[in-house]
């Protein structure tokens, strides 16, 4: 280490982030000691103090802190104080662009859970805040952060109101993750400058969510039932799922610029799965993993839907996920009654088809061949055979059948 030369030494630094190996390095190298200000980011991982027992975890990351000149990144994984908190962001909390803090909040201690989000707000210069394990039933005292562009909360405990004014703190987001949230039950998020918008709520799936962003490109929803989204010209990828409860109200404004869309969930109720793709006509992407329709708790089948008048409202569709109830739905008795030879798939280039029932085995096996003769420019056909009952009399011919129309188009087709 002494004798690299100076223009290397820089180089090196970037790499050598974790708090323990900058310890051990400095205790080793007069030079690297020397070197320790210079470091821009320090990562305390979760195990990192277990056979440390003179000095107090607070203690050591409070000095290592200190010790450096302009901290930019600061990643603490292993439990801590919010007083330690607190010191340490009073240190650096100038510096500081990026901040990652693993909570570890309960409900035990609540003056010390919001004392460690209190003190966040020292660091008022960060770009990015990550955070986990979360316990948010008061309302951080935040400045704002003007420059704030990366919000990431997983496992927050948390109402409907703090969450507001933790948001209302960060006016200048771009990227907002919230996974495995609870408390929830009416969300509003109003961020001029969102883009990317992730948000995974445990609980009923009975939560509402408005979201009004009007630069919003990729939104990705879960633990939903009803979702209002009004501004949405440049949204292209969108992602609604909900594995608790039932999909109802939609409202959306025109999805002119959208080219992925994803439907999954248990139930949706059917004006919401028919609203959704005469919405996303110009979709080139589209994912349909619902099991049931139904508009209260029973849950129903789908029902039929003319194949013809459904790749006619989606002629830039290049892409199609089927699963389960949907393929069903496009294997009913009427559902080919309009194929013929003008018909054609323009655009198509990929299917994946999940079958999990023998039933209509006739029908299925002359959708997938309309498929692959109307689909001019198909390249690839997956069939994913998934959870089918081999007691059913008909399973064993129904796979013969898939296996012969596989050998027939092994150049497109596949099975999985």
């Amino acid at each position: 280490m002494d004798f690299l030369p100076d223009a290397i030494v820089p180089c090196i630094l970037v790499y050598v982030t974790n708090a323990k190996d900058v310890a051990s390095a400095s205790c080793v190298s007069k030079r690297w000691k020397e070197s320790i200000p210079y470091l821009n980011k320090l990562v305390f991982t979760r195990n990192i103090f277990d056979d440390v027992k003179r000095f107090s975890p607070d203690d050591i990351i409070g000095h290592m802190v200190s010790s450096i000149n302009k901290l930019e990144e600061l990643v603490v994984y292993c439990p801590f104080s919010g007083s330690g908190l607190a010191s340490w962001l009073s240190l650096a909390g100038h510096s500081l662009r990026k901040l990652e803090l693993k909570m570890d909040d309960n409900l035990v201690d609540m003056n010390s859970c919001s004392r460690k989000l209190d003190s966040i707000g020292a660091a008022t210069n960060l770009e990015s805040l990550k955070l986990w394990g979360v316990n948010m039933t008061r309302g951080p005292k935040w400045h704002t952060f003007h420059k704030l562009r990366n919000l990431e909360i997983v496992g927050a405990v948390t109402d409907d109101s703090n969450l507001h004014a933790a948001l209302m703190a960060c006016p200048n987001l771009s990227n907002l993750l919230l996974l495995g949230c609870e408390g929830l039950t009416d969300v509003f998020i109003e961020l001029p400058h969102l883009e990317k918008c992730k948000l995974d709520f445990n609980g009923l799936g009975k939560c509402s969510l408005t979201v009004n962003s009007p630069k919003l490109q990729h939104l990705e929803v879960q633990g939903f039932s009803g979702i209002r989204v009004p501004a949405t010209q440049f949204l292209r990828d969108l992602i609604i799922s909900n594995t608790a409860g039932r999909v109802g109200a939609l409202d959306f404004g025109k999805l002119v610029a959208l080219e992925s869309l994803e439907m999954r969930g248990v139930q949706w109720c059917w004006s919401a799965i028919h609203y959704m793709l005469q919405l996303a006509s110009e979709v080139k992407h589209l994912l349909m993993k619902v099991e049931f329709t139904g508009d209260f708790d029973a849950l129903q089948p789908f029902p039929e839907i003319d194949i013809v008048d459904f790749f006619n409202s989606h002629p830039k569709l290049t892409k199609f996920e089927i699963h389960g109830a949907m393929f069903a739905a496009l294997c009913q008795r009427n559902s080919l009654r309009n194929v013929d030879s003008r018909f054609t798939i323009p655009c198509l280039e990929e299917v994946v088809v999940t079958v999990r029932s023998p039933l209509n085995a006739e029908q299925k096996m002359s959708t997938l061949e309309s498929l692959i003769n109307c689909g001019k420019k198909l390249r690839k056909m997956r069939i994913r055979i998934l959870q089918m009952k081999s007691s059913h009399s008909s399973t064993d011919d129904f796979f013969e059948d898939i296996c012969k129309f596989t050998h027939s188009h092994r150049r497109i087709v596949s099975i999985e």
